[in-house]
């Protein structure tokens, strides 16, 4: 995620970022035992098959989604997502915050996003029913974001305070949709479920329904949700790929760090833990412009501006 820490934080749904702590419950029944064993050992072969070799391609290389990803349902979390975004924009309507349609840097965006989704199949084939939706809500906040389900917010300060073209809002709409690409929340959700069902077997409740429970405690902090440093860089590189299929060039991914970076030069430690410094992205974005360029060279030029 696009975020400048410094900027006020807009009012969002509220999140807890532990994990359920739940009650004691009977043990579990042999049957439910015999569940979790089963999707342990169905992650374990998903682990394992991840690490395999993968068929060559054209572009930057990530790997796979994350096996984690898979331990709770994708349609769960994208409808979530869904109400999570609609209440959002009902609040921004309500303050006079949300761009009309008639807006011009609306319509930039989405002129831009018409671009880049074309491509976003290749990633995720989820991505083919997703209603994508693009929007723009005026805040001083130096931030965009993608959630699940191709839900994509722009702010404001985002376009005016970095002043950004429009090679440089493919390449920060890239990352934010190669977020939801990745599953990068839904991994981490994942994790917690991995985690929860671990320590259950310690000693406490089975039951296979924390998964629902876990979807649904960690669903509210979809807003809120912070990556750490490889699903940055990762949804650097595969944002970079998109943008460049969709003709713009990601020799603008070097000029928005250098922008990013200055904006953010007073980050608090916090921040700077889980992202990757402005030079480090910088120094592995124009290590994978030759994976890219070609790309670029041969995709479709957007009309001049």
């Amino acid at each position: 995620m696009f975020t400048n820490p410094l900027s006020p934080p807009v009012k969002r749904a509220g999140h807890n970022c532990r994990a359920s702590s739940g009650v004691a419950m009977p043990l579990a029944s042999t049957g439910a035992r015999a569940r979790l064993l089963g999707l342990l050992l169905g992650l374990g072969l998903i682990l394992s098959l991840a690490g395999g070799p993968a068929l060559a391609r054209e572009g930057v290389e990530v790997g796979g989604n994350s096996a984690f990803s898979k331990l709770v349902p994708a349609q769960d979390i994208e409808l979530s997502a869904a109400r999570q975004y609609a209440q959002m924009l009902g609040d921004a309507r309500q303050q006079n915050a949300l761009a009309g349609p008639d807006n011009a840097q609306l319509q930039r965006l989405r002129a831009i996003a018409r671009r880049i989704i074309p491509f976003a199949t290749d990633w995720n084939p989820r991505a083919k029913g997703w209603r994508w939706e693009v929007n723009l809500m005026g805040s001083k906040q130096i931030n965009a974001f993608c959630m699940p389900g191709g839900k994509i917010v722009f702010y404001t300060g985002i376009l005016e305070s970095l002043k950004l073209t429009d090679d440089e809002v493919a390449m920060v709409m890239g990352h934010e949709i190669a977020h939801a690409l990745r599953e990068h929340a839904r991994e981490r959700m994942g994790k917690s479920v991995a985690t929860g069902l671990g320590a259950n077997l310690l000693g406490q409740a089975l039951g296979l329904g924390q998964i629902g429970q876990t979807v649904t405690n960690y669903g509210a902090q979809l807003l809120t949700l912070k990556f750490g440093r490889e699903d940055e860089s990762e949804a650097d590189l595969v944002g970079l790929e998109l943008a460049a299929r969709a003709g713009y060039d990601p020799r603008a991914g070097i000029t928005l760090w250098r922008k990013m970076s200055a904006a953010n030069k007073n980050a608090p430690p916090q921040w700077l833990s889980t992202h990757p410094a402005g030079s480090t992205r910088i120094a592995d974005i124009e290590a994978a412009l030759p994976q890219v360029m070609p790309l670029f060279a041969r995709a479709q030029k957007p009309p001049a501006r």
